[in-house]
Order: structure tokens, then sequence, then C-alpha cells
């Protein structure tokens, strides 16, 4: 999972080598995570632009996509998805897991794996403010479609800075709790088996038998 030198981002990765449970793993430059863009220098845009990146989906709020524009805003490449409610300040969030995310963003996170599903050809770039929690999520969600182990999940999860990874051990159990499954719980969010397997096929690869 090689970082990224992408001038000025802290916290871009490339999630390629992760293992999945049928042997294969995920396929570099397909799925990359990082902060938000804008402390890209020009350096750093044609750095994204060379890597292969074919869309870069922003999961901030609306609000913060207004005041803080991403500098890729007006590339075809980019979609504003945000990936979930925007809290009035009453909720009372948990400090151990995404379960009120999980629980009140359903469609929103539907919304953003299935632009994973749906994009062109090539990488796709996920990032939100600081790159951990809303990104963390819809990563961790994406990576369980491919076919990775909770372990491994949570071992990327924990790479960014301030992510213990109970958080993802415990949002997993809880939507195991709830829902009976991860899988259950996205397909109750409105994804299709069609949108589970194109992020499989787009983020994997298999060993050569």
């Amino acid at each position: 999972m090689p970082r990224l030198r992408w001038p000025d981002l802290r916290n871009a990765r490339d999630l390629g080598g992760i293992p999945t449970t049928d042997g294969g793993w995920i396929r570099e430059r397909a799925l990359i995570r990082t902060d938000n863009h804008g402390r890209l220098d020009a350096a750093g845009l044609d750095a994204v632009r060379a890597y292969g990146v074919a869309r870069v989906i922003d999961l901030r709020w609306e609000w913060e996509a207004a005041k803080y524009p991403s500098p890729l805003a007006g590339d075809e490449r980019y979609r504003l998805v945000p990936a979930c409610f925007d809290p009035t300040g009453d909720e009372e969030i948990p400090p151990d897991s995404y379960r009120l995310m999980a629980d009140a963003s359903r469609d929103r996170l539907a919304a953003a794996l299935t632009a994973i599903a749906e994009a062109p050809p090539g990488g796709v770039v996920l990032h939100c403010h600081a790159g951990r929690d809303r990104t963390g999520m819809v990563v961790a969600l994406a990576l369980h479609a491919a076919g990775v182990a909770v372990e491994s999940i949570e071992a990327d999860y924990a790479l960014t800075e301030g992510s213990p990874p109970d958080m993802i051990v415990n949002t997993f159990a809880h939507l195991t709790s709830r829902y009976g499954g991860v899988t259950e719980y996205l397909v109750g969010c409105g994804l299709t088996p069609g949108n589970l397997a194109a992020i499989r096929d787009r983020l994997t690869e298999v060993a050569v038998r």
C-alpha cells in the first residue's frame, strides 16, 4: 500500500496490494484514498492526472465543497458525492464506531459506492477533509465488496493517523448485529448485485494458476 507523493497531500495512498480472501489482491492504481485536495499544488495536480485517475469522488458535504472548492472541481473526472448526513450537533456521535453514519446515511453511502461501481475505466480517488472518517468508511465498505477480510481492512484504516482499528471492527460488528452482515447492509442500502460485482471486478486481480 504505497504512500503517494502528491504535493502537498498528507494522507494519500494507493490501496493496491491488499489481499483478498480468494487469493487475489487489490489492483494497484485502482483505488486511492487521500485527504482533501485544497493543498494540491501544480505538481500534485499533474501527479493525479498522470496516475491514470478516471474519477475523483469528493465525499465532503455540499457546504464544505462550496466554501473550500476542490482544484479539480472543474475537471470532468470530479464528482461531489457527500458520504453522510450533515450533523446538526444534537447527535450523540459514537467515539468507537461509525454506526451512526451507517444507520443515518444509508442512501448517501450507497451513492458513494455506486459512484465507484459506475466510474469509467481507470483509478478512483476517494477523499473527504482529512481522509479519515468518511473516506475510511467508504473505503472499508468498498474493500469488503471486493472480498477483503476485515483484518486487512482494519489494518489499512489504521495507517491513517488517529484511526484506531477498533472503529472498523466495531462498525462491522454493528452491521452484522443489526443488518445480518456487511453485504446484507449494502444490499439493504440499495446496491445491486451488479454494483457489488462491478466494484469487485474493477478493484481486484487474481493470481494466474
